[in-house]
């Protein structure tokens, strides 16, 4: 399954990747992450003029993100989703981390970002066009959106991108290969988010 783990997000510019199958989500029915896999083709916003509805609360730490995603959620989050606490990394540029479900070998979930973007949730904005679907959203208060270029979304398949600074957007994709989350895994998507978002705000 690791052809298969987690695509992240490929702009024109690059494609980052990241595998991971997720599990059981909360309490009981297990769950699968899929990697993000392309996001949009974006058209920059130019980094001057940022939305004021796309503006971060407050801009997180990104060092672990560009760096070392596999850090950018504790041993004690993975466990309470569902997920190994052993994340994959994926150290091709921009680099990415997926982490395998717990007990379910066909689920996973991917985190990258994308620093080709310069302006951060902004340009994946820009590529509404492309997208398959396009769901806007926040996390925690973070501005998202749910897209792709393709709806594999009753496959299992979800990707949704989180702007946590006004610079960089970073894709949170899942696969779900089976389990009751396989025809709605968007929400294990928003799980995963949160717990990042939460844990860079303690790095802060």
């Amino acid at each position: 399954m690791q052809s298969r783990t987690v695509r992240l997000v490929a702009s024109t510019v690059a494609a980052l990747t990241a595998a991971g199958l997720l599990a059981a989500c909360s309490g009981g029915d297990s769950g699968g992450s899929t990697t993000p896999s392309s996001a949009p083709s974006s058209g920059s916003s130019g980094g001057d003029g940022v939305d004021p509805a796309l503006k971060v609360p407050a801009p997180l730490p990104t060092g672990d993100l560009l760096n070392n995603p596999c850090a950018v959620l504790s041993a004690s989050q993975l466990t309470t989703i569902g997920l190994k606490t052993e994340g994959v990394p994926d150290d091709r540029t921009p680099k990415a981390c997926s982490w395998v479900s717990s007990t379910l070998a066909q689920n996973s979930v991917g985190i990258g970002a994308l620093p080709q973007n310069a302006a951060g949730i902004s340009d994946i904005y820009d590529g509404k066009s492309s997208a398959a679907y396009f769901t806007p959203t926040t996390v925690d208060g973070y501005p998202g959106v749910y897209t792709d270029k393709a709806d594999l979304r009753s496959s299992g398949t979800c990707q949704l991108w989180v702007g946590v600074t006004d610079q960089l957007a970073v894709a949170v994709g899942t696969t779900i290969g089976v389990g009751s989350n396989k025809s709605n895994p968007c929400p294990i998507a928003e799980k995963v988010a949160t717990a990042m978002i939460e844990h860079l705000k303690g790095a802060a």
